[in-house]
């Protein structure tokens, strides 16, 4: 059985910490990225004249690529480290922004937002690469918490000096002045972030049998990759983790939600950007909380973390699309509230795949589990678009809560599904463990 080898500086000086800012501040960009055309998302259906598929379209492409990226950015970083593929990453976000800024059809923005898909895929997986090479092991939960924490104030960027600047200029200055920051940020990474300390040595693999040690250079090498990686089921549990998390709130954030809540709910759009606020802002402030009490509770927690996080983003949806009327202001402030604990309950998912996998495959399992999430968006968004649709509501002229509520039943099945999964590989994860006992056949 082979054995892995690595150690990551044990206290981590001013270089790990300017590193990792850097790398997180690029994070921060990728999330504006990521979320700016759902903080302008009607706007975009005026200037494209788009259906809600159509609409759902965008972010469904940029979804997609962005989940199919996960596992092959995975093996490029544990064969070349964070530094170039970050680089590539703000590179690829750079242009995609650009196409956008310039765009006079659908068919070039949809070219843009595979662009943006592909950029944004390499920067978080490359971003707790470097938490897991700069910093050591047991400060690990916390150091995902807060990058992810960080992270989401793009989405608060996006919301608003975004959408204010697209008021008060034009589509191509807005599109165009990110991807000017994009450029900026592409050439601050090459020249500040490096892959890992110069005092650790290589990862190396050590055949027990034989007892030939070789320096790994990436899970290719190794041979296995991303097979053995799903082969885990600490990885299933991870994947099916990020699967059921935080999907509800990507769709509320990414594309719906500004529309569900102007178009449907009847807000304006200051008060719909003050409603999504409070999601971004409750989930930083629930980071730390839940990053903490996975760092305590390391054999539950998914029964003590990820189960309630769905429950609670559950039950605030069902309330608000069961009701008659318009939700009154409290209600949304708590469906805002519950769909954020689904980001950093989707954090615990990366704590599953860095328990158990080594590190030559670390990159490669991370990429598999933020799949994940990023399918269950997929199919959310699209859905809920085709649906809107199907109901003669797909124009911002055209849509109506009820229209809305009937759409936003796309949740609840892969809830479920998801809830269902985490419970087989939760009781497959500890019997590998040794945990719980096996079954009798």
């Amino acid at each position: 059985m082979p054995q892995v080898s690595h150690s990551p500086v044990s206290t981590p000086g001013w270089r790990a910490w300017a590193i990792w800012s850097v790398g997180v501040a690029a994070y921060v960009l990728a999330i504006t990225n990521r979320t700016s055309l759902g903080a302008v998302g009607v706007e975009a259906a005026d200037r494209f004249q788009a259906d809600a598929s159509t609409l759902a379209l965008f972010a469904v492409v940029q979804l997609a690529v962005y989940g199919g990226m996960q596992i092959p950015v995975g093996v490029l970083l544990d064969r070349f480290g964070s530094r170039p593929i970050i680089t590539a990453g703000m590179l690829l976000m750079a242009a995609g922004q650009l196409t956008m800024a310039l765009s006079p059809s659908i068919g070039i923005a949809i070219v843009a937002r595979v662009l943006l898909g592909a950029g944004d895929a390499a920067v978080f997986p490359a971003v707790l690469r470097l938490v897991a090479t700069w910093f050591p092991a047991q400060r690990g939960p916390v150091m995902v918490q807060f990058t992810g924490i960080i992270g989401q104030a793009g989405q608060l960027i996006a919301l608003v000096p975004v959408a204010a600047l697209l008021h008060a200029t034009t589509w191509s200055i807005t599109f165009g002045s990110i991807a000017g920051l994009g450029l900026l940020f592409t050439i601050l990474v090459w020249l500040i972030v490096r892959n890992n300390p110069a005092e650790s040595g290589p990862d190396v693999s050590v055949n027990t049998d034989t007892g030939v040690v070789r320096v790994v250079t990436s899970a290719i090498d190794t041979g296995v990759g991303i097979r053995a990686a799903w082969a885990h089921p600490g990885t299933r549990l991870a994947f099916w983790s990020h699967f059921t998390t935080p999907f509800a709130g990507t769709v509320f954030v990414l594309l719906w939600g500004m529309p569900f809540l102007t178009a449907g709910e009847g807000l304006t759009t200051a008060h719909a950007a003050g409603i999504i606020s409070i999601y971004v802002v409750a989930g930083m402030i629930l980071g730390p909380i839940i990053g903490d009490l996975s760092r305590r509770l390391p054999n539950h927690r998914s029964l003590a973390l990820v189960l309630p996080a769905v429950g609670v983003q559950m039950a605030a949806w069902i309330a608000v699309i069961a009701l008659p009327g318009p939700a009154p202001d409290w209600l949304l402030w708590v469906l805002a509230i519950a769909l954020a604990t689904g980001g950093p309950a989707s954090m615990i998912a990366f704590d599953h795949a860095r328990t158990h996998n080594p590190v030559h495959r670390l990159s490669t399992a991370t990429g598999v589990t933020n799949a994940g999430g990023f399918i269950a968006a997929l199919i959310a968004v699209f859905v809920i678009g085709l649906l809107l649709d199907a109901q003669g509501a797909g124009t911002p002229d055209t849509y109506t809560l009820g229209a809305f509520r009937v759409a936003f039943l796309t949740l609840i099945p892969l809830w479920v599904l998801g809830v269902v999964f985490i419970l087989i590989e939760r009781k497959r994860t500890r019997i590998r463990m040794g945990l719980d006992p096996e079954r009798r056949r």
